[in-house]
């Protein structure tokens, strides 16, 4: 027991910290104390280091040590020291955590975008929107000149049509007859059903 206490103050001595973690994986509590002992400041200082956020910094400190105490069976001397292979999973969950934090935020982001994103596809509609005005535009050059004249007026500049008649000089019964007629061509023209 005197060369655990030893070990544990001395966190210097790397074999001491292999022997103490070894006998952490046997379930050693004390040997576990001892371990965050001596590892828990290099251990925060990796995480600062990744996450520059000391709540988190803390939460992610933790969080490795509990893994150092699940994990310590799969500490294999033989491949480092059992700092580097504490140190090395410190850095690894904190860049877990920087990961996990980016794709929060880009998920965050991308369900913004989504809600702001048209029902509809302004794209389509928009080539929509030109064909039938180049149809309607078609369509209309297919009007006599008088019938395409009081089309433009009444519906293009919104006059009534007694403006219309006085606008084109023409009597009111015969601008409602045009006006008529040519509404009935585009109808056709436009393959509109009544």
């Amino acid at each position: 027991m005197k060369e655990a206490v030893h070990i544990g103050t001395n966190p210097s001595s790397k074999p001491g910290l292999q022997e103490l973690v070894g006998r952490v994986a046997l379930g050693d509590e004390e040997a576990f104390a001892a371990v965050y002992d001596a590892v828990a400041g290099p251990v925060l200082g990796v995480v600062r280091a990744v996450l520059r956020d000391q709540a988190q910094s803390e939460e992610v400190a933790q969080e490795v040590l509990v893994e150092v105490w699940r994990t310590a069976p799969r500490y294999r001397p033989d491949r480092g020291t059992a700092m580097n292979w504490i140190l090395t999973l410190s850095h690894r969950r904190a860049i877990d955590r920087v990961r996990s934090v980016e794709a929060a935020a880009a998920r965050e982001h991308k369900a913004a975008l989504l809600d702001r994103t048209p029902e509809y596809d302004e794209v389509t509609e928009q080539v929509e929107t030109r064909l039938e005005r180049e149809q309607v535009r078609r369509c209309v050059r297919t009007l006599t000149e008088i019938q395409r004249q009081a089309v433009t007026l009444a519906y293009y500049r919104g006059l009534t049509y007694r403006q219309v008649a006085e606008a084109l000089s023409l009597p009111l019964g015969t601008v409602k007859t045009r006006l008529r007629d040519g509404l009935i061509r585009l109808r056709d023209c436009l393959g509109v059903t009544a």
